[in-house]
């Protein structure tokens, strides 16, 4: 695959601690996933891994079997996509010190964020995970080890007085760990290179890095997933983990699953300026500073916060930003692009205004006018602009289905019943909620209500049950009552509520008569249009 990018690798994130995908979809996605520029994969198993002996409690209900870890490999090969596996090892280890087996690996008791470092047993345990992975893996090249984000490092009992001891410090605690993880891997998998997200080297010294070994055991991979990145700042810490003494380093993007945790529709504009961002910075360091990029696509904030946007909601993003990667800068209408200075010339754009373009769902103006194009068409859809994801067969790549129903559902749903329940003047001025704790109603006002209150439950429980059923070929049971329940159920409740409330004050024991004082029925006359009024009625129209 022919390509200008400045990253010959450009791995795409699987995070499978959240709504972990079927193999039978794997299958269909992995050959889009090199159509459109990608070149590997870097799975984050988690609990899906199928851990066995002691560590099978680690286990989610739903894990792969090792059978279909295979098979993933296989396709993945098929594929030609090389499979890097993560395994979390200090930080974000919630999935492992949950369990009340092993809660007293904790750093701090009460949390079941971090591993603590002082102890045997928990390198014990991380070996474990790490050789039971690479059993699987046979012959991978790179394995990721995590430690990032090892919150409360150092605040735990035994760290505490470790740290009164001169000259030890924090960085000096982190950096320990993850030369004996590393060490771990190398002594006994030495054909394969540790990874480490970067965040937990940042702020240490340069010259405390170079006298650790952990620049010649570990490639760091530098993440950043804001729109607004600082390219000169990521350039400068390029070139002080050069200068520590990393041969080789990595950069990670977004392209989903990193602007709120419970965001439900991609904002491709932000990933897409996430990755010009990236492009810039690989621009401004030496040639090969950067072996490759990770897309991550987060599924989850971490092991106990709620979905984010699920995989196939976040493939145009995907594609996007794969092929903004694949064909370098001059996939974006920027002042140096060829792409760009044609735009420019063509529609009379000042040479230094920016054609962006981030108040659209896609920023078309900013996205070379034969990439958008390629994209489109690998993905079977019309155009990139958000509103036009929400059509009947708006695409055509494996998973669509779910994109169209979920930019509904996220779109219009709560919006529709909050129409109705909060802005419309039946509700709010003859069913609020004072009227509907005392099942208080006008009988003519149910007439105004009920029908619309039925004609939107209808019409939402049939696309639940179309998007249920679209996301059972792709996902499993616990995913799909998880994001039914958070992105459904409640606006659907309302409804219900709302008819049960409907129902009881218009029975025999409901009160379907006017407050005995300050009667507010002539104003409802006036209001109701004459055409409204059911017949027969004792009301005057």
């Amino acid at each position: 695959m022919s390509s200008s990018s400045p990253f010959k690798m450009r791995l795409v994130h699987l995070d499978l601690k959240g709504a972990p995908p079927k193999v039978s979809y794997l299958l269909e996605i992995f050959p889009l996933f090199r159509a459109l520029g990608a070149d590997g994969l870097l799975i984050e198993y988690e609990d899906m891994f199928p851990y066995e002996g002691p560590l099978r409690l680690l286990r989610a209900e739903h894990a792969y079997s090792p059978s279909e870890i295979r098979e993933i490999l296989r396709l993945a090969a098929l594929n030609e996509l090389e499979v890097v596996p993560l395994v979390q090892t200090f930080g974000h280890m919630e999935f492992v010190l949950k369990h009340e087996a092993l809660a007293h690996l904790r750093e701090v008791a009460l949390f079941p964020n971090t591993l603590n470092p002082h102890k045997a047993e928990s390198l014990a345990l991380v070996g474990a995970m790490i050789d039971q992975v690479m059993g699987l893996h046979p012959g991978a090249r790179w394995l990721h080890i995590g430690c990032d984000e090892v919150y409360y490092l150092g605040e735990g009992e035994t760290s505490r007085r470790w740290l009164q001891q001169e000259p030890n410090t924090k960085a000096e605690l982190c950096l320990s760990h993850m030369e004996a993880v590393a060490g771990h891997v190398l002594a006994q998998h030495p054909t394969t290179t540790p990874l480490v997200w970067d965040d937990m080297l940042r702020d240490i010294p340069e010259d405390q890095l170079s006298a650790s070994r952990v620049p010649q055991l570990v490639e760091p991979v530098l993440w950043d997933y804001g729109a607004d990145l600082d390219v000169h700042g990521k350039a400068l810490l390029v070139e002080k983990y050069q200068r520590s003494g990393f041969s080789q380093l990595w950069a990670a993007s977004a392209f989903k699953g990193a602007t709120g945790a419970s965001q439900a529709l991609t904002p491709i504009e932000h990933h897409l300026q996430n990755h010009m961002q990236w492009l810039q910075v690989a621009g401004g360091v030496p040639a090969g500073s950067l072996r490759g990029i990770v897309l991550t696509g987060w599924q989850r904030y971490d092991h106990f916060s709620v979905l984010c946007e699920l995989l196939p909601v976040g493939i145009p993003s995907l594609a996007v930003c794969l092929q903004a990667l694949l064909h370098g800068m001059d996939s974006l209408l920027l002042p140096g692009s060829r792409e760009g200075r044609r735009h420019r010339a063509k529609h009379s754009v000042p040479p230094n205004a920016t054609t962006l373009g981030l108040d659209s769902g896609l920023p078309a103006r900013g996205f070379a006018e034969n990439v958008k194009t390629r994209v489109e068409k690998l993905l079977g859809i019309p155009s990139l602009e958000m509103t036009d994801f929400a059509s009947e067969g708006a695409g055509s790549f494996p998973g669509s289905d779910i994109l169209a129903l979920v930019t509904q559902v996220s779109l219009h749903l709560r919006d529709s019943v909050d129409a109705l329940l909060e802005r419309d003047r039946y509700v709010t001025g003859w069913f609020s909620p004072y009227h509907r704790r005392r099942k208080l109603i006008h009988p003519v006002v149910i007439q105004h209500i009920q029908p619309q209150a039925l004609s939107l439950l209808t019409r939402w429980s049939a696309l639940r049950e179309e998007l249920e059923a679209a996301l059972q070929r792709v996902f499993y049971p616990d995913t799909v009552e998880e994001w039914l329940e958070e992105n459904m159920q409640p606006s659907l409740r309302r409804l219900q509520t709302l008819l049960e409330d409907l129902g009881e004050a218009a029975s025999p024991g409901g009160t379907q008569a006017r407050p005995p004082a300050g009667s507010a029925e002539p104003g409802l006359a006036a209001s109701l249009p004459s055409s409204s009024c059911p017949q027969p009625s004792t009301h005057s129209c």
